[in-house]
C-alpha cells in the first residue's frame, strides 16, 4: 500500500452497473468518519464509470458519477466496485484502463466482486486476493493460478481486495490504522457501533452455519479444513486428527454446536459449492461433481436433489 501524500489520500471508486451500494457506502462512510474525527478532510474520493454517465446500483438507485474513466484524475488507490454481474456496457474500456493503470504502477483495489475484473485485466497475477464467498468457487475455476484466500480482506503490496459488505469497513479501517494508528481506527469503529475490527487473517463466514462466533475453536478449525478440501474430502479420522480429537469427540462437537453430524455438514458444504459452480460457470455437470468430491454422477445428482429439491440440470437452466 502506498503512502499518502502530505495533503491526504485520494480514492477513486470505479462503479459498474449493478454495483453493491452497501459495499461502496461502507467504504466511503468509514473514511468520512475518519475525516470528522481528525478535524479535516484528509481523505477524499471521486466516482468513475466507463463513460461518465450515472450508474444504477444493484438496489435500483442511480448514482451520479464525477468522471469518465478516460478523464479520471490521479488517485492513491483505484477501487473497482462490482456487485451482481461482471458483464456490463463499456467493459472493454474498463479493462483497458485497469491494464494501463497497472502498467503505470498504480495501487488497485476491489470491493466485493471487483476482484473478478482485476483478475480479468491481469492485475492480480502473483498476488493474494479475496472475493465474496458466493463468487469464490467460480473465481477459482476461472483463475486457478491466483491465490484467492476467502479471508475478509487482503492487502498484498499494491493490491487491496475485500469481500464487500461489512468487510469494506474492515479494509478501510486498516487503511486508517496505517495512516493514523489503531486509536483512530477504533474511534471510527465505535462511531458505527462496530463490535470488532477484523484483520486480514479473519475468514469470511463459511458453510451452512455461517456464524461460528463463540463456537469451539476446534470446531472452527475442522469446518475451515472441510471448506478448503471439497474436491478431495478428508475422512472422519483425518478431520479428527487435525483437531487432536477422536472421531466420536468430533461427532459430539458437531451435534452439540450445530445439531448435525460432521458427515452431513461436510456433504452440505460440498453441495453448496456445487450450486455455486453451476450458477457461476459453464463447467459440465460431471466436472462440477468431480470438483466437489463426487466420483459418481448419479450419486451427485441424487444428493443434490435431496438437499435443494431440484436436480443439477435444472439449477443450470435457472437464471439469477
Amino acid at each position: 500500500m502506498t503512502d499518502p501524500s502530505p495533503g491526504g489520500r485520494q480514492f477513486a471508486f470505479l462503479l459498474v452497473d449493478k454495483f453493491s451500494m452497501f459495499s461502496l457506502a461502507a467504504a466511503i462512510d468509514t473514511v468520512r468518519s475518519a475525516n470528522r474525527l481528525v478535524g479535516h478532510d484528509f481523505y477524499s474520493w471521486t466516482t468513475i464509470s466507463a463513460d461518465g454517465e450515472a450508474v444504477i446500483a444493484s438496489n435500483g438507485l442511480p448514482l451520479k458519477i464525477d468522471y469518465a474513466i478516460a478523464d479520471a484524475p490521479q488517485a492513491d488507490i483505484f477501487f473497482v466496485c462490482v456487485g451482481l454481474t461482471t458483464e456490463f456496457s463499456g467493459k472493454s474500456k474498463v479493462l483497458a484502463a485497469l491494464r494501463s493503470l497497472g502498467r503505470r504502477g498504480a495501487t488497485l483495489g476491489a470491493l466485493s466482486v471487483g476482484s473478478y475484473l482485476l483478475a480479468e485485466a491481469g492485475q492480480l497475477e502473483g498476488h493474494r486476493c479475496t472475493i465474496h464467498w458466493e463468487n469464490r468457487a467460480g473465481f477459482q475455476e476461472r483463475f486457478p493460478e491466483i491465490e484467492c484466500t476467502g479471508n475478509v480482506f487482503e492487502i498484498d503490496r499494491k493490491r487491496l481486495t475485500c469481500a464487500g459488505g461489512t468487510t469494506s469497513i474492515d479494509l478501510m479501517l486498516e487503511i486508517v490504522r496505517a495512516d493514523f494508528g489503531a486509536g483512530l481506527a477504533n474511534e471510527v469503529a465505535n462511531q458505527f457501533q462496530y463490535e470488532r475490527i477484523r484483520s486480514a487473517g479473519d475468514r469470511q463466514r463459511i458453510g451452512p452455519e455461517r456464524d461460528l462466533t463463540g463456537k469451539s475453536a476446534k470446531l472452527k478449525k475442522i469446518v475451515e479444513l472441510m471448506a478448503d478440501n471439497l474436491d478431495e474430502p478428508f475422512s472422519a479420522v483425518e478431520l479428527a486428527k487435525s483437531a487432536g480429537l477422536s472421531v466420536r469427540q468430533v461427532e459430539r462437537l458437531f451435534l452439540r454446536h450445530l445439531n448435525v453430524t460432521p458427515g452431513r455438514y461436510y456433504m452440505r458444504l460440498r453441495l453448496e459449492r456445487a450450486r455455486e459452480l453451476l450458477r457461476q460457470t459453464n463447467l459440465p455437470i460431471l466436472d462440477v461433481a468431480i470438483a466437489t468430491g463426487f466420483t459418481s454422477h448419479s450419486y451427485f445428482a441424487q444428493s443434490y436433489r435431496q438437499l435443494f429439491g431440484r436436480p443439477p440440470s435444472e439449477e443450470r437452466r435457472t437464471t439469477y
